[in-house]
């Protein structure tokens, strides 16, 4: 998984440095940036795939008229967020478990007397279920009470490993509206600075700022939103983990105590 996330991280930066380049590119050259629109222009007009490829050409102009050195920073925080959302999304699909499946193995094996057998069932099953049930069967020679304490310490354990990286995305979540707003506030600075050198409130004089402004706003707000699903949907695989785990460890204490495992 870190192997994965490095290579998510590393995808991201190339992105983002391309992005920079072409925002340096484009305000150092007008006249590359005309023949460009008007050549993704032709393009869109000649077949559907030149018009994805507009889209993509609208959204970095739209990328660059909010001033990439505060756009930049938004993007970031969305490549790092959707990086660890990724690395999560791929963690926890891994650890799901089918819990019946598991216990039913678990209870064919103690009913022939073999409780190695049951454990290795639990050691060669992927998964924090597995992991706390072979916690349990463990330490079920010393009695139910020891059962249900070995599950509800490695319990613990297993949740961090779960909602491991989710702080981060909440961190991501938080700074990009903010970093938006940021830019809204630089982007009015700098409007009101031009009126009082030109010395005129004319629309032409503070289009400008005003433009920044809002486009960093959308952008903090996208991005947001975005992780905000992402994160969302994190939350609620790993309720539905907990739940499978909880319920796993009340049907192996029933199943222990139905073959007789307890003395």
């Amino acid at each position: 998984m870190r192997k994965l996330l490095a290579l998510l991280l590393v995808m991201g930066l190339a992105v983002f440095s391309s992005s920079v380049v072409y925002a340096q590119q484009s305000t150092g050259d007008e006249q590359t940036e005309v023949l460009l629109a008007q050549a993704s222009s032709d393009q869109a007009a000649s077949s559907s795939d030149s018009a994805s490829d507009s889209g993509f050409q609208l959204l970095k102009k739209y990328f660059i008229d909010g001033d990439w050195r505060f756009m930049s920073f938004v993007l970031v925080c969305l490549i790092l967020g959707l990086a660890f959302c990724i690395e999560r999304i791929i963690t926890l699909n891994i650890a799901t478990t089918n819990t019946d499946k598991l216990l039913a193995r678990i209870d064919e094996n103690l009913k022939n007397g073999d409780m190695e057998g049951a454990m290795e069932v639990c050691k060669s099953t992927q998964g924090p279920t597995a992991s706390i049930l072979y916690e349990g069967l463990k330490s079920a020679k010393d009695g139910p009470e020891a059962v249900e304490k070995a599950i509800v310490a490695y319990g613990g354990v297993q949740m961090g490993l779960l909602e491991r990286g989710l702080v981060w995305i909440s961190l991501f979540i938080a700074i990009a509206p903010m970093l938006g707003f940021m830019g809204t506030v630089i982007g009015m600075i700098q409007a009101f600075d031009r009126i009082e050198a030109v010395g005129d409130l004319s629309p032409s004089v503070v289009a400008g700022g005003i433009k920044v402004a809002l486009l960093t706003t959308v952008f903090g707000l996208i991005v947001a939103i975005i992780l905000q699903i992402f994160y969302n949907y994190i939350v609620n695989k790993i309720d539905g983990i907990v739940n499978k785990m909880e319920d796993a460890s009340i049907a192996l204490v029933d199943i222990l105590a139905d073959n007789n495992v307890f003395k």
